[in-house]
C-alpha cells in the first residue's frame, strides 16, 4: 500500500502512538492550522537537517515530513518533544511515521514537490529548477539579518540571540541597539543561505510565550562593523577585540555578571529551547536539588506560589511559580550555582502544580504556600521588573533604602550575612545603590538574607543581581 492510500484512510495516527513508532526518518505532522503552507512546514525540519520529502493532507490538517537521515529525524523529535511546536501561533504534533520512506505519487503532490525543490535549492546555494511560477525564492541578498523584537516583556540578551540563530548556521557577528524605543540587532551569518533558513523559521516566531516576537528582515548592508566585544556587540571571530571601556575582554566577562559558564550557557540555551515553540504546555514546577538543608528561600526570578520539600529527600523541594516562563527563566539562571557551599541542580519537573496536603497530614510543615505573598515581583505583564532580570553576581542593587541610611550602615548589614563587601556606590538621590560582594555565593547569600529586610519605618529593602559593576 502507498503511503498516500495508507494516510487517506486516517488510521497512521490511530494505529501509532509516539511510544509506539520505532525511529524513522519520515514523520507524521498532525493538527496542523487550515490553509498552512508547505514552506512553514518545511521550516520545522530545516534546523535539524535537509528535508528530502513532503506529502501534505490538507483536508486532515496533516503532513508528513520526510529529512535525509534518521538521525536528523530522531533530533527533530527529541527537540519538539522537549519543546512544543507551532505553526501560526498553534501548537502542532510531531511523531515518527511507521513508514521508512516517503513514497509519493508525483501527479498528487506537484506543488510540494515544487516548493521542496526550491527551498533544496535554497540550501544547496544553487538555483531551483522548478516552475519559477510555483514559489519565488530569490537568491538571499544578504547574510545580515535585522532583527526587531516586540512585546519585550522579558529582556533578551545577546547571548540569547546566538544561541537562537546559531542553529541555522555559524553565527559570526552581532550588534544590539536600541531605536524608535525598540530593541533590535544586526546579525551576520557567514553564509546568506543560513540567514534566508533563519528568516523563514523564526520570524513572527515568539521566544517567551506570547511576547518577545520576533520580526526579521535582511539589511541592506551585507557586513556588520564591530568595534568592541561586551554585552551590545559581539564579533565572534575577533576574541581580541576590546570592550571599549579600556579593558580586557575577558576581564570584562568576568565583571559582567561574574557568572559561572555553565549559568550563562544555560540561560541563553534555555531561551534557545524555547524560542517560537514553547506553547503554553511548558510546566511552572521545577525540581531543586543539593540544596542545603537549612536554608529553603522564595527565589528572585518568579513568583513562587508553592514550595514543597521531599519528604524523603530533605535536601530537594518543589517549587512551583506563576508560570512556565519564570519557571524556566529560574532553571536557566540557578541550575549550577552555588549556594551555601552546595552546588544547586534546578530541572523542570513533570509535576504541573504542587499540590497542597489535606488538613493535618503535614505534620512537619514541609508544604507552604506563598500565593498570597507581598513579596511577588511580577504581578503585572510588561512592568519594569522584567527588564531587571539579570543572572546571579557579586554585585546587588539594592532599592527602598530609608532615609538617613548611610553606606557605612548599608556594609555593615552586607558584612554580617557572612560576606565581605568589596565596594559600594550610592546613586544620587541615595534610595539606590549597588554593593559588591567578593563573590557570587556570597551575592546570592545575601540577597536570600537582606531582601525584603526591615528597615523601619515601612521601609523593606528591595535587592536584586546587578549588570553593572562597580
Amino acid at each position: 500500500m502507498s503511503i498516500c492510500a495508507y494516510a487517506a484512510n486516517g488510521s497512521d495516527s490511530k494505529k501509532q502512538r509516539l511510544d509506539e513508532s520505532p525511529p524513522s526518518r519520515v514523520l507524521h505532522i498532525r493538527k496542523l492550522p487550515n490553509e498552512v503552507s508547505e514552506t512553514e512546514v518545511i521550516a520545522l525540519g530545516l534546523p535539524f537537517g535537509k528535508v528530502t520529502n513532503i506529502l501534505m493532507l490538507k483536508g486532515k490538517n496533516q503532513a508528513f515530513l520526510e529529512l535525509g537521515t534518521e538521525e536528523a529525524a530522531v533530533t527533530m523529535v527529541n527537540y519538539y518533544t522537549a519543546v512544543t511546536p507551532q505553526v501560526r501561533n498553534t501548537p502542532v504534533f510531531i511523531q515518527y511515521s511507521n513508514h521508512k520512506e516517503l513514497k509519493t505519487d508525483s501527479a498528487l503532490n506537484q506543488r510540494a514537490q515544487a516548493v521542496l525543490q526550491a527551498v533544496s535549492a535554497v540550501q544547496d546555494g544553487s538555483s531551483p529548477s522548478s516552475d519559477p511560477g510555483v514559489l519565488d525564492l530569490t537568491p538571499p541578498p544578504s547574510p545580515v539579518l535585522r532583527i526587531i523584537i516586540d512585546n519585550m516583556f522579558y529582556p533578551v540578551t545577546l547571548d540569547v540571540l546566538q544561541q537562537i540563530f546559531s542553529k541555522f548556521g555559524t553565527v559570526m557577528k552581532i550588534i544590539t541597539f536600541t531605536k524608535n524605543n525598540q530593541f533590535q540587532a544586526l546579525l551576520q551569518f557567514s553564509d546568506p543561505v543560513n540567514a534566508q533558513q533563519a528568516k523563514l523559521s523564526l520570524d513572527g516566531q515568539n521566544i517567551y510565550n506570547s511576547c518577545c516576537t520576533l520580526r526579521i528582515d535582511f539589511s541592506k548592508l551585507v557586513n556588520v562593523n564591530v568595534k568592541y566585544n561586551n554585552d551590545k556587540s559581539r564579533d565572534y571571530t575577533r576574541p581580541d577585540l576590546p570592550t571599549g571601556d579600556g579593558e580586557s575582554t575577558n576581564k570584562d566577562h568576568s565583571l559582567l555578571g561574574a557568572i559561572s559558564p555553565l549559568s550563562a550557557a544555560a540561560a541563553a540555551a534555555a531561551a534557545a529551547g524555547r524560542v517560537a515553540l514553547s506553547g503554553s504546555g511548558v510546566s511552572g514546577v521545577l525540581l531543586a536539588s543539593n540544596l542545603n538543608e537549612e536554608v529553603h528561600k522564595p527565589w528572585v526570578y518568579g513568583d513562587v506560589q508553592r514550595v514543597k520539600i521531599l519528604y524523603n529527600k530533605k535536601d530537594s523541594a518543589l517549587i512551583q511559580l506563576s508560570d512556565g516562563n519564570q519557571a524556566q527563566l529560574a532553571m536557566s539562571h540557578l541550575n549550577g550555582q552555588k549556594v551555601f557551599g552546595k552546588v544547586m541542580r534546578v530541572t523542570l519537573s513533570k509535576h504541573q502544580t504542587v499540590a497542597l496536603p489535606r488538613e493535618g497530614l503535614d505534620d512537619q510543615l514541609l508544604t507552604k504556600d506563598f500565593s498570597g505573598s507581598p513579596l511577588h515581583r511580577f504581578k503585572k505583564p510588561g512592568s519594569k521588573n522584567f527588564q531587571n532580570i539579570f543572572p546571579p553576581s557579586a554585585t546587588l542593587h539594592l532599592s527602598n533604602i530609608r532615609d538617613g541610611v548611610g553606606e557605612d550602615d548599608l556594609r555593615l548589614l552586607f558584612s554580617n550575612s557572612g560576606g565581605t563587601v568589596k565596594a559600594f556606590k550610592f546613586f544620587q538621590d541615595r534610595k539606590m545603590a549597588l554593593i559588591q560582594m567578593s563573590s557570587v555565593e556570597e551575592g546570592i547569600q545575601a540577597l536570600m538574607d537582606l531582601h525584603n529586610y526591615d528597615m523601619g519605618g515601612n521601609h523593606h529593602l528591595k535587592v536584586s543581581f546587578s549588570k553593572s559593576t562597580i
